[in-house]
This record gives C-alpha cells, sequence and structure tokens, in this order.
C-alpha cells in the first residue's frame, strides 16, 4: 500500500515500502548535520523506518528536541572511550556547571590528570572518525540482566527492577554496549562538536545547545553553583538517594514517613545554618536578598526564614519587588513585541533604591503597592524598621546589585536558591535539573492557576531564556545557596504530574517534551504525600501549606 511522507520544506514523497529516515535524506544529509527528526510530532531517530502517511521534520542542533539525543550519543561515545582506555574505570556522569556534563571517576585513588585527558580525547576522535554504525538491540529484561551481570553493569542491573516494559533497547557499537535511555544518531560520525577538558576532581564535557543557535557556549566557571552540585551529591551518597534504584529502596526500607523527615531535616538543618549566618552579623545585614530561577520554592523559603530568624529575636519584613512594577505602558517590550515583565528595566530601580535606603537608614517610608487593576502602583504601607529588622526581599532580580546599587554590599545578604539535584538513572545517565524544576511548575500552575500541562511546557522556553539573561549571572556573587531540592519529591509529584501530561495530545507541538517527562518519572515508586508537613517546600507545589494565606 502507498504512503505519502511531508518534509517540512513542503515537499512529499510517495513510497511503495517501508523507508527509512536516512533513505528519505539520502545524500542531502552528507554532512551528518541532521540527527534526528519529529514524525507526526514525536521524536524519532533516523533509522526509524515509516510505512504510513507521516509528516516528517528533520531536526539539527539548533533545534530543542535534538539536543537530548546529540548528548545522550556523546556520552555514549566518552563512556566508549574509557572503556578502551581504561577497561577497569568506572566513571559518573552529572550535570555541571556552564550548561556542561561533568565527568567523576568512581575509581579511588584515580585522579584525572592531563595525560589521561589527551588519551581519552585521541580515542574519541578515533571512534567519531570511525563512523562506527549505532545498533539498536530489543532485548527482554532476563536478557539486558545478563548482559548487565556479565559487563559488571550493577548500576544498571538496579534500575531495572522498576522498568515497567519487558524489553530494553540497547545500543551495540563495534563490540560495546550500553544503554542510554534516549533515541542516538545512526552512527559515531554524527557528534562532530564537542569539547573535554580537566575540571576537578574529574572532567567537563561540553556540547552544542540549541538556545546558542547550535554551537558550543563559552565556558563559564560557577565554583559557588559547583560547591553546591558536590555537596547535594555528597548528602545523596550518605542516605543512598543519589540513583532511581536508591531513592526507590529508601521508600521500600526506610518507608514514607522516615524518608520524607530525614529529607526534611535537611533542609531544616541548612535554614538553621543560614540563620546562625544572619544572627552572627546582624548588626551589619540589613538587607536579605533572595533569588533563584522559577520553581524554586523562593515563596515557601522566605516565610521559613522568616520565622527562623524570628525565633533568633530578629524580626525581618518582606517586601515585594512587584509593587515596583512601572506602570502599564511603561514596560520594555520584548524580542516578541510583547510586555516583558521580567525584565529589569520593568522595575522602577531608582525609586526601589532610593525606598530601601531610606529603610535601612531608619527613615520612616511608604512604601508602593501595585494595584494590578489600575496598572499602576498605589501608596501602600508605611514602615520604619527598628533593631533587628532586617529587609527581605525574594525575586528574579533581587541578587542583582543595580537594583540595591546605593546599599553597601556589606549591608547585603544574598541568598540563592535553586533544586541541585544530582540523581542518575545510573552511573551513565543523569537527571535533569530544569526537567525537575518544569514538574513542579506544571503541577502548580496546574493546581493554582488553573493552567494545563500544555500551557505551562510552552511558555517554558521563555522562562528559561529569562533566567539566563536575569538570573544565572548574579548566582556565584551570593552569601549562601539553599539547596531545595528534595529527594522523595520526584516519587511524590509523580501521581500529580503524570496525569497532566497524559492529557497532552500527541498532535501537540509539547509532546515530545511530555514524553519525555513521562518517560523519566515512570521509573519511581509512587509516594504518598499524607505526611510531608504542612510547613514542606514540597507543599507550595502540591498544595496544603501553611504559608498559603501568608
Amino acid at each position: 500500500m502507498n504512503f505519502k511522507v511531508t518534509l517540512n520544506n513542503g515537499e512529499t514523497k510517495e513510497y511503495e515500502r517501508k523507508v527509512s529516515l536516512l533513505e528519505i535524506l539520502g545524500d542531502s544529509n552528507a554532512d551528518k548535520s541532521i540527527i534526528a527528526a519529529k514524525v507526526n510530532n514525536r521524536v524519532r531517530e533516523l533509522n526509524y523506518e515509516l510505512y504510513y502517511d507521516a509528516n516528517v521534520e528533520f531536526l539539527t542542533v539548533k533545534d530543542p528536541e535534538a539536543i537530548k539525543p546529540y548528548e545522550a550519543s556523546l556520552r555514549y561515545i566518552v563512556a566508549m572511550a574509557f572503556h578502551r582506555c581504561y577497561p577497569d574505570m568506572k566513571i559518573r556522569f552529572a550535570y555541571n556547571v556552564s550548561r556542561c556534563v561533568s565527568i567523576h571517576i568512581l575509581n579511588s585513588n584515580v585522579v584525572a590528570s592531563t595525560a589521561m585527558l589527551l588519551r581519552i580525547n585521541h580515542e574519541i576522535e578515533a571512534i567519531v572518525n570511525a563512523d562506527y554504525p549505532l545498533k539498536r538491540l530489543i532485548v527482554s529484561n532476563e536478557e539486558a540482566a545478563n548482559i548487565f551481570k556479565e559487563r559488571g553493569y550493577d548500576d544498571k542491573l538496579a534500575i531495572l527492577d522498576y522498568r515497567p516494559e519487558k524489553t530494553v533497547h540497547l545500543y551495540e557499537c563495534d563490540g560495546y554496549i550500553d544503554y542510554m535511555y534516549h533515541h542516538m544518531v545512526p552512527s559515531t560520525g554524527y557528534i562532530r562538536k564537542y569539547k573535554l577538558r580537566l575540571y576537578a576532581p574529574g572532567f567537563l564535557l561540553q556540547y552544542p545547545r540549541a538556545e546558542c543557535n547550535g554551537e558550543i557556549p563559552e565556558f563559564e566557571d560557577a565554583p559557588t553553583f559547583s560547591r553546591a552540585l558536590r555537596e547535594s551529591h555528597d548528602w545523596a551518597k550518605i542516605v543512598g538517594s543519589d540513583q532511581v534504584a536508591g531513592i526507590n529502596n529508601c521508600i521500600v526500607n526506610k518507608g514514607d514517613i522516615e524518608f520524607i523527615n530525614l529529607c526534611e531535616a535537611r533542609h531544616n538543618r541548612m535554614l538553621c545554618e543560614l540563620g546562625q549566618m544572619i544572627q552572627d552579623d546582624i548588626d551589619d545585614i540589613s538587607l536579605i536578598c533572595i533569588a533563584g530561577p522559577s520553581s524554586s520554592g523562593k515563596t515557601t523559603f522566605a516565610n521559613r526564614l522568616r520565622i527562623e530568624l524570628m525565633s533568633r529575636g530578629i524580626n525581618p519584613v518582606r517586601i515585594s519587588m512587584d509593587d515596583y512594577y512601572l506602570p502599564k505602558g511603561s514596560t520594555p517590550l520584548g524580542e516578541d513585541g510583547k510586555p516583558d515583565y521580567e525584565s529589569i528595566e520593568a522595575l522602577d530601580i531608582e525609586k526601589f533604591n532610593k525606598d530601601m535606603y531610606q529603610l535601612i537608614s531608619g527613615e520612616e517610608v511608604t512604601l508602593p503597592r501595585f494595584d494590578f487593576t489600575l496598572g499602576h502602583a498605589v501608596p501602600g504601607r508605611t514602615l520604619k524598621l527598628g533593631k533587628n529588622e532586617p529587609v527581605i526581599i525574594e525575586g528574579i532580580h533581587a541578587l542583582n546589585d543595580r537594583m540595591t546599587l546605593d546599599i553597601p554590599k556589606s549591608k547585603k545578604f544574598k541568598i540563592f536558591i535553586s533544586p541541585q539535584a544530582q540523581i542518575n538513572l545510573d552511573d551513565h545517565n543523569p537527571l535533569s535539573l530544569t526537567d525537575l524544576r518544569l514538574i513542579r511548575r506544571i503541577v502548580r500552575d496546574f493546581k493554582f492557576r488553573g493552567s494545563s500541562a500544555e500551557e505551562t511546557i510552552g511558555m517554558w522556553p521563555s522562562v528559561r531564556k529569562g533566567e539566563f539573561k536575569w538570573i544565572y549571572d548574579n548566582q556565584e556573587g551570593s552569601d549562601y545557596v539553599y539547596n531545595s531540592m528534595l529527594s522523595y519529591e520526584l516519587p511524590v509529584m509523580k501521581k500529580y504530574a503524570m496525569p497532566l501530561l497524559a492529557k497532552i495530545d500527541k498532535d501537540s507541538p509539547y509532546y515530545p517534551t511530555a514524553l519525555r517527562l513521562m518517560r523519566m518519572l515512570k521509573y519511581f515508586l509512587d509516594m504518598d504525600d499524607k505526611w510531608v508537613p504542612s510547613n514542606s517546600l514540597m507543599r507550595e507545589f502540591i498544595g496544603g501549606s501553611c504559608y498559603a494565606d501568608v
């Protein structure tokens, strides 16, 4: 039976037999710039065979949907190179600074070196230049278990128990076998752009990014962020929650109550540590600035920090930066021609500076209150601060010194908050920090704003763009990084997020993202949220927070 294939350039081709996407491309992809495709809006590998009417959109590294297959294939090649050069060495991939993947050597007493870097780089180049095919193998779970045991892949064996399917898709390349949980390129020759560099105690792997027009972004070190990730992983290893199988084991062996309380105790400890730091320097601290990317839990954190400080005889006053929006009509426009409310220029910077300076100088100040119905600010509450009454400001620009230019740095205590997860499916497959926040946002937007998962996913690229522009550059100047990650949260989020994601139609442009998130969540055991405390940061997303009306 004949079928038609419509390409994204409008061209239509008709076929009488099965045809692979590679065959459709033919010689037009001699440079291997096309690395995957969307077939009827679903991401497919180029080896995928069509036998039905389909709309096909070919993807390059300039397309967001192509980055995951590219990165997964690159990790595969790097793991293969390590296996060839150092057969007994075990490595762990994780997401790290400057949008890189870090490579940690798990063998004790083995340290990354320049000689090792040169040898691995040479082997990667040899694998890429050889253009070995990446062959997809479909085996039963039992066969996969035997393969993993034979090769000493204990980490892959552990997660296999939680795989709902009865088969596993492995990839074989010139005798090397691995599984990366993502679509892959057809052969190693497709992976031309990458940079491998030393970054103690291991390596960093850079790769092209869609938001950088398919180029590798310039490396920018972030020692504060790197330290927070390292501390997160160290704690996760202590409690056994650095891999999905470990989290599931915590649920089974420790039980819901103990696991929840264990994670909450860490948040309590960080709050106590933070409270002590501020108390020790309270004679100099007048402004406590809190910022972080979307769905970091800033609101609950600010409330909990306020209570922590009150227990120490410090009575902070919270001020909303939203009250300093410019009048409607004065908001700067974004690239799309629409008002850009995330821009710092959307705020009355001069008035905010003036009010904060007068407040910490002991003057009485009448603050503005932005009336969203009127579209401009009206007079709000009048404040005069006393002793041990610092101001807490929270918002995406709170760490930007332009907002508090008139206040000496010694008077400011800056806090960056974000979920710094270091969780892997197995040693070669880390979970995305961004996907964790997106799941939080999807659940919260539906529960409190009535937004569908499709709407939230649709606006997520704009949110991310704003984060890179306004937030991340300021995190390195912070005095404290608060890790808002809770190791039990994805098992709790699963029952809320999965039904919302499942509602997204296969024809929706956001279906590939929904499918990716569902594939990640499926490995987690379900967990009841009835024991989650009412003051938990998790309640900001799933409801039931004691701070809901604060």
